[in-house]
This record gives C-alpha cells, sequence and structure tokens, in this order.
C-alpha cells in the first residue's frame, strides 16, 4: 500500500469509529433518560451472570438447533475480528501480515482456525435464513415482525456471509500472490479453505490478483466498519449490550415484584397506632409530583431501557407465552420493540431540541402499547425465563399496568371488583368475612 492508501484508511478510521462512538453516546444517554435503580448488589452472583449466560451461551442452546448454530457465528464472528487488529496495523503501517514472524506456528493455527469458522459461521447464518424465509417459523413470521425488524435480521445474515466470503477471497488472492515466481508477498499462515478457491486466480497477471487483494481487503475492512455502525439502529446491537445487561439483571427470584416505595411508607403508617400522620417530612412545593408506575420511558428504570436496546427480537419470550398462545394481542416481543421505538423516538426528540425533550403529546402507554396487551399478561415469568439474554418484559408491564391502577384507576372490572372485596371483605369474595366458612355446613 502507498502513504496515501495508509492516509486514507486512518481516515476511514477515524471516521468509522468516531461515528461509532457519538452513537454508543447517545444510547448511554437514553439509558440514563431512566429512574435510577440500584444494580450493585452481589456483584459475584453478576459476574457469574455474566460468564454464563452472554459469555457461555448457557439460555440459547435451551433450544439446541438454533443455540448450537448461534454459538458458531458467536465464536466465529468473535475470534475471526482478531484479525482486524494485524488488518489495522497493516493498513495503518503498509505491511503485509505483520503478526506472522512474531508468532510462527500460533499464527498458522490462528488463521486455519479463522477459516474453517468462517465456513461455519457460513454455514449457521445459510439455516438461519433458511428458518426465516423459506421454513417460516412461526416466532419469525408474527405481525410485531413486519417492515424493518423483519428485514433488519435479513440484512444482518447478508451482511455476515458477504464478510465472511470476503474474508476468504482475500486470504485466497493472498495465498495465491505468496507462491507466484517473485515473491510479491512473504508466506505466512495456513489456509485449509483459501487452498481450494486460490486456483482461480491462476493465469491471471501478478498486477490483477494484487489489485483484486486489494479490492477484498479495502470492501472487508469497510464492511466491518459499516457494520458497526449499523448495530446502533439494529436489533444486533444485542452483540455489545447482552454483556452489560446480563451483569445488571435482576436477581431477585422470578415472581418477586418490587413494592413501591411511597406506598409501603403510607402502609406501616396507617398500620402503626402509634404514628404521627402529621410528622411527615415536609414536602418540596418546587418538586414534581411522584408518578405511581410508568406511562412513559422516562418512567422507567435504566435497566428497563437497556433490557428494551439489548432485545434479540428472536421470540423465544412470545412462542413461550400462554396469552400470545392463545391468541391474545400480548406479545413479549413487541413490548420490548415498542419501549425501544419510543425510547429511540424521545432520543431524536431530544438531538432535535438541543438537549431538551420537548413534549410530544405521545406517550409509550396507548400511543404504542395498548391496555388491551397489558392486561392480557398473566404474570407468569415465562418470558422472563426464556429470553437468552435475561430481559423482562415483565417489569414494564406490572409498572404501565400499576399506572393505569393507582393514576388513572382503569383497572379491568373484574380486577376492580376483586380490589373492592379485599377492601370490604378482607378477601377477594364477594361474601362477608362472616359467612367464608359456610361451605362446610352444606351437604
Amino acid at each position: 500500500m502507498s502513504y496515501l492508501d495508509n492516509i486514507l484508511f486512518a481516515i476511514l478510521l477515524v471516521v468509522g469509529f468516531g461515528f461509532f462512538a457519538a452513537s454508543v453516546k447517545k444510547i448511554i444517554r437514553n439509558i440514563n433518560l431512566g429512574v435510577d435503580v440500584d444494580r450493585k448488589d452481589n456483584p459475584k452472583a453478576r459476574w457469574k451472570n455474566m460468564a454464563l449466560i452472554a459469555l457461555g451461551q448457557s439460555k440459547m442452546v435451551r433450544r439446541p438447533v438454533a443455540g448450537i448454530l448461534h454459538i458458531l457465528v458467536y465464536v466465529g464472528f468473535v475470534i475471526i475480528n482478531i484479525e482486524l487488529l494485524e488488518i489495522i496495523i497493516d493498513g495503518l503501517v503498509g505491511t503485509h501480515r505483520i503478526f506472522a514472524p512474531y508468532l510462527g506456528v500460533v499464527y498458522d493455527v490462528l488463521i486455519a482456525s479463522f477459516e474453517i469458522l468462517a465456513i461455519l459461521v457460513i454455514f449457521a447464518v445459510t439455516v438461519f435464513w433458511i428458518r426465516r424465509n423459506v421454513i417460516r417459523l412461526k416466532r419469525f413470521i408474527n405481525p410485531d415482525l413486519n417492515g424493518f425488524p423483519k428485514s433488519d435480521a435479513n440484512y444482518i445474515l447478508y451482511f455476515e456471509t458477504v464478510l465472511m466470503i470476503l474474508f476468504l477471497l482475500m486470504n485466497a488472492s493472498d495465498l495465491h500472490l505468496q507462491y507466484v515466481p517473485g515473491e510479491v508477498f512473504h508466506k505466512a499462515g495456513t489456509f485449509p479453505v483459501s487452498q481450494f478457491i486460490a486456483p482461480i486466480f491462476n493465469g491471471l497477471s501478478n498486477e490483477l490478483v494484487i489489485l483484486l487483494f486489494e479490492v477484498f481487503w479495502w470492501l472487508h475492512i469497510v464492511g466491518i466498519l459499516i457494520f458497526m455502525n449499523y448495530l446502533y439502529f439494529s436489533k444486533h446491537l444485542h452483540i455489545l449490550l447482552a454483556f452489560p445487561n446480563t451483569y445488571f439483571a435482576n436477581l431477585k427470584p422470578e415472581g418477586q415484584f418490587d413494592n413501591l416505595e411511597s406506598v409501603t411508607k403510607e402502609v406501616k403508617l396507617m398500620m402503626d397506632p402509634n404514628a404521627d400522620p402529621f410528622a411527615a417530612a415536609p414536602v418540596d412545593e418546587n418538586a414534581a409530583p411522584s408518578k405511581f408506575g410508568a406511562s412513559d420511558v422516562q418512567d422507567l428504570n435504566w435497566v428497563q431501557l437497556l433490557n428494551a436496546y439489548t432485545c434479540t427480537e428472536c421470540g423465544r419470550c412470545t412462542s413461550s407465552c400462554p396469552a400470545n398462545q392463545t391468541g391474545k394481542k400480548l406479545s413479549p416481543r413487541k413490548i420490548m420493540m415498542d419501549t425501544r421505538d419510543r425510547l429511540t423516538e424521545v432520543g431524536k426528540n431530544i438531538d432535535a431540541n438541543k438537549g431538551v425533550f420537548v413534549p410530544d403529546n405521545k406517550t409509550l402507554l396507548n400511543d404504542y402499547i395498548t391496555p388491551e396487551e397489558l392486561w392480557a399478561c398473566t404474570s407468569c415469568n415465562a418470558c422472563v425465563e426464556e429470553c437468552p439474554v435475561n430481559i423482562s418484559p415483565l417489569s414494564i408491564i406490572m409498572d404501565m399496568r400499576r399506572y393505569l391502577v393507582m393514576e388513572q384507576s382503569a383497572a379491568p372490572m373484574s380486577l376492580n371488583a376483586m380490589m373492592t372485596n379485599i377492601e370490604n371483605n378482607g378477601a377477594p369474595w364477594q361474601y362477608s368475612q362472616q359467612d367464608r366458612l359456610n361451605w362446610k355446613n352444606e351437604n
């Protein structure tokens, strides 16, 4: 590569990583719009969660076909991109396979493993494409995936395939040039896959093969940078966020809900005969009134917003949801996608108004998620149990239900009747406490 190429490559890297850094900054800003919640407890259990679930893919393999194929793609991309470091150094300095002289046999093993993994990635991605577009598994053809989400999934598969093919073509042309007279490239690496591709360059001039190598090289690195910046708009953002998401996941037993602190204080005050109701702390008249539950993304906590960005849209949650299986409108995957879409909209609003959110007469509740969806949930935790990256759609559903009940008194009639019975009779049933044991007197 010429000095001009080195300079162009450096500019490309700065621009690519600069856009990526700006996107990451926006994501962090949007997540921090959520209410603060403490998730710093029990770091040992949190690191274990991250190691087993995000790194070890332990929940993915519960569905073996998809799980094993996903591991192939995951491991392939992580390991193959180790070579990205060498590509960057070669591009900046103008060298050729700079690590080869220093690593020796280890380098040969690395390159060989990269190539085998590249073929496995192409195989896995092909199977994924067939499952989505030919077999059309039910969880991939739900209405909540219509439009961009469906196209996005296919774009990712195409991206991964093209990047792996470019990687192999780059290696094949490199291998050809290592053995032509004149030693255009020094011998480096072992190529178990590319050796079968390299013969397509036989009979071509060295100049043309060098040109093709540079085309493959440039397309590969540009493709990686484009893919990296596409993550911000894609469900594939979970590549990065699965790790913090599993670390900060809720460690409490599934089914254990959080109590609202303000409500707990009121109940304790009511139950304490010695408490002075007028001895409460003075109220700050300038403070914004507290809201029970959540009607918009700013009312959710930051972990819930992190969950929304981490959603893989795999649909395991929806496919295991009993409400969805019986034909109700609820889709836990849609809950997460709607939350992310609304959060993105709020972020764009802040960007357009110089860092300040201007009310847009829209909320997550009603404009994105309907009460019908929320009340269809049985709170069984199946969606939480199934999620491969420990996302909790249920926590968002329950917070929005709280808002409907405590702020709008908009609970279904059956629930209002139950709460009235509890208040009046001390039980969910319509008869009084004195009549509760009458059943034992019946013949």
